[in-house]
Parts: C-alpha cells; structure tokens; sequence
C-alpha cells in the first residue's frame, strides 16, 4: 500500500519546494506535478516527489484522520505493554 500525505509548501527553489508535514521540514521535488505549486499549497508527496494539489480543507482532514490513527497505535502499544502475551 502506498500512501501520499498532505504537505504544505513553504518555500520553493526551482523544481525542488521545502514542505511542512507536523512541524517537521522535507525537500521535495516538484517534477512530477501536472501543475504548477506555489508556496502556501498543499500538495501530496510520497516518496520525495510532490504529486498533486489538494485543497486546505481536504488536506487538514487527512492530516487530523491520520493523526487520530498515530494516537489510536500509540494507545494499542501502551495496552500491549501492560497485558503482554504469553
């Protein structure tokens, strides 16, 4: 399975652009976007390459689903710490 996440463009240098994914900063290549990106836009990006333009409210949601998803993991790994198998 392969999964895009929802990146906001904070600068771009050419055909590579600096997103923001949770705080963290990544570059990004900008080659294989049918589109031009300008900064503020968010983008998908998977594996280093900014895919397409995704609107803010659609981005903002995924961003939130998988955090709620980060959290919903971290609470399974605390239970199986507490209740190991075996």
């Amino acid at each position: 399975m392969c999964l895009a996440i929802p990146s906001k463009i904070i600068s771009i240098d050419n055909l590579m652009a600096t997103v923001d994914i949770y705080g963290a900063r990544r570059d990004v290549s900008l080659m294989l976007m049918p589109e031009e990106a300008q900064v503020g836009d968010y983008v998908l990006v998977h594996a280093g390459f900014a895919l397409q333009k995704i609107d803010e409210e659609a981005a903002l949601e995924s961003l939130k689903l998988l955090k709620e998803y980060e959290e919903l993991l971290l609470k399974e790994d605390e239970a199986c710490a507490y209740y190991p198998e075996g």
